[in-house]
């Protein structure tokens, strides 16, 4: 009963990556939801499990299913400029298990190096997308568009996946 129910939540929250990755915040750039799914995934599941659901979340939209960003589909996607971080969304559950040791400030640390790994390889694939010199002047241009406009809402959402994640664990008392 203890696996199934395991199987239960991590196809939940595969279900919830992809829910999430449809509702689109406007703003400037507009983000999506995304990466609060998969930081309430890593919190709720665990690392392990996160990273299994992020991995059937990813496969599903790989195999023609629009659950990506904007409805999106198809090997094309990993192709697009943003295309980098669906694998870094991918990294970040191991990312998170190797840096968090039980402690508040353990746990911030451990997200922003989750967001950090995810920040880089959509950066860096962002560069190759476009061509931009592996230099100076080619990673600030990356890091003004594909990271400072995202520390902001991914620091909001990591809180608000935070305040979720103990709401359901006080329910599941």
């Amino acid at each position: 009963m203890k696996n199934i129910r395991s199987y239960m939540y991590t196809a939940l929250f595969s279900a919830l990556i992809a829910v999430c990755a449809l509702i689109s915040v406007p703003s400037t750039p507009p983000f999506t939801m995304q990466s609060f799914a998969v930081i309430l995934a890593i919190f709720t599941l665990g690392s392990r499990r996160a990273f299994t659901s992020v991995l059937v979340y990813i496969f599903i939209g790989l195999v023609g299913v629009p659950v990506f960003s904007g409805f999106s589909s198809g090997i094309g996607v990993l192709f697009g400029a943003t295309g980098g971080y669906l694998p870094g969304f991918l990294l970040m559950p191991p990312v998170y298990a190797l840096v968090h040791r039980k402690s508040a400030v353990s746990t911030i640390f451990a997200c922003v190096m989750s967001f950090a790994v995810c920040y880089i390889t959509g950066t860096l694939w962002f560069m190759h997308v476009y061509s931009l010199p592996l230099d100076t002047t080619g990673a600030v241009t990356a890091f003004q568009a594909c990271v400072l406009p995202f520390i902001l809402p991914d620091a909001i959402k990591t809180i608000l996946a935070y305040i979720v994640y103990k709401r359901i664990k006080r329910t599941e008392r």
